[in-house]
């Protein structure tokens, strides 16, 4: 149990300093026009591209999802289950939020083009609300590849990081030197794989048999990262900065390789006395809160930004003292205390919501189900997927829709989005269309909502 907690309070813990991380660098300036622009404070005040070593905590969530989706493909593949099948449940509970979420937000663009608002506007509240969905196409391209991923940890083990580390570097250079840019492309499953594959080895005690192994990862990643930025041509910032190149995240570099190796290692390092504190109901009770709602704070964290802009900026409301001053520094106490009481409001309300998507999700369980046939672990076969390839397509078709939107935001140059709009309706149609059955049992492993765990 204290090791299932300790995943799930990693994924709350990131969550909670990617919110806060966005809020922070969010600085909104009211112009003499009465337009509302977002000055990026990582460019104009220097300095503050060290923050992004505490709120870059990206690794987590890899090293968590490895972890919980190494234990869940093995459990499935354990009671007969099939790679399609099983993709297609963790695909569905990672893809009917962002399609309520995206439906929602492509609804407000499609009305406000039709009203006439200024198209620069537009376009900026629309990458606002899509600069967080970079992650979700990574994440289902691995979760994708999770079966052959798992086949070679079960039989290389930390090889397996190892060889995908050996590329990615690969990758960075030849992007460095041939100017192949999208050679890049390749890093973004790279490095990140490397944290989901690390995840692996976590689950199996191979990192954590001697506790020199987390001790090296710490030190020998974070020495490799001082000595990359310090030396060589890397930024300090692991936030993407306007014109800077290179980069450390689009696409992801060596010194960022380089820190993911040296979070994993620390993430280690602190898991026993975490996990100590989490075995403790009081605790456990306000992290779990967190770990549910995870992927709705990810997806709607930006709306509060847009509801305070509309009340207190657009209207000349709000103090705009320079920015980066001692003066708007204090004012990002009350900015942080509004954005979280109006976020917990927006949780609030999507609460209906999202036990809807749980119903729909298990729409299809057969009626008078017994609760037996389990395999150990309590895993069922798969059901009800007769053709894979609804799903394959479908998966394709999101994933090229959600890069889409996160690189142009919901409204490029001011326009609805049609191509990535009808892409992105479509995929999810088809996965939910393809996605295997739920069993009376399955339910009764994962009572109630489903699982942040299994979520993200």
């Amino acid at each position: 149990m204290s090791r299932d907690r300790y995943v799930d309070f990693l994924r709350a813990w990131a969550i909670v300093l990617v919110v806060l991380g966005h809020w922070l660098i969010t600085a909104l300036v009211r112009e003499p026009d009465g337009r509302i622009i977002a000055p990026e404070l990582l460019a104009a005040v220097p300095w503050t591209q060290w923050l992004t070593l505490g709120f870059q905590i990206m690794p987590l969530f890899f090293l968590a999802g490895g972890h919980a989706a190494g234990g869940s493909w093995a459990r499935a593949r354990a009671a007969g289950g099939t790679p399609a099948g099983w993709l297609g449940r963790r695909a569905l509970r990672l893809l009917l939020p962002v399609g309520v979420y995206s439906g929602a937000v492509l609804l407000a663009v499609g009305v406000c083009t039709t009203a006439g608002v200024d198209a620069d506007t537009l376009a900026l509240v629309g990458w606002a609300m899509g600069m967080q969905f970079w992650f979700l196409p990574v994440y289902l391209l691995l979760s994708a590849l999770t079966p052959p991923l798992y086949a070679a940890h079960r039989r290389w083990g930390p090889r397996v990081p190892a060889a995908l580390g050996a590329l990615a570097l690969v990758a960075d250079a030849l992007v460095a030197t041939a100017h192949a840019p999208w050679v890049g492309l390749l890093d973004y499953v790279l490095v990140w794989g490397v944290a989901y594959q690390l995840g692996f080895c976590w689950r199996d005690g191979l990192l954590t048999a001697r506790r020199l192994v987390p001790l090296a990862m710490a030190a020998g990643g974070g020495l490799a990262f001082a000595a990359l930025v310090a030396l060589g041509p890397f930024p300090v910032s692991l936030i993407l900065v306007t014109g800077q190149s290179p980069s450390n995240t689009d696409p992801p570099s060596a010194a960022m390789l380089a820190w993911v190796v040296a979070q994993a290692g620390l993430c280690l390092l602190v898991a026993p006395p975490l996990r100590r504190l989490l075995d403790r109901e009081r605790v456990w009770r306000l992290v779990r809160p967190v770990g549910a709602a995870s992927m709705t704070l990810y997806l709607w964290h930006m709306l509060p930004v847009l509801a305070v802009a509309a009340a207190f900026y657009l209207p000349g409301l709000a103090p705009e003292p320079a920015l980066g001053s001692a003066a708007w520094w204090a004012l990002r106490v009350p900015w942080l205390l509004v954005l979280g009481v109006v976020l917990a409001c927006v949780v609030s309300a999507l609460k209906p919501l999202d036990r809807a998507l749980d119903v729909l999700y298990g729409r299809t369980v057969p009626s008078g189900t017994a609760p037996g046939g389990a395999a150990p672990g309590g895993t069922v076969p798969d059901t009800g997927l007769r053709r894979a390839w609804p799903l394959w397509l479908g998966l394709a078709m999101s994933v090229a829709a959600l890069s889409r939107l996160a690189v142009q935001g919901f409204a490029p140059g001011g326009r609805f989005p049609v191509l990535p709009a009808l892409g992105l309706a479509l995929g999810i149609a088809l996965v939910l269309v393809a996605s295997p059955r739920r069993t009376a049992t399955d339910r009764l492993e994962r009572p109630g909502a489903i699982r942040a765990a299994d979520r993200v």
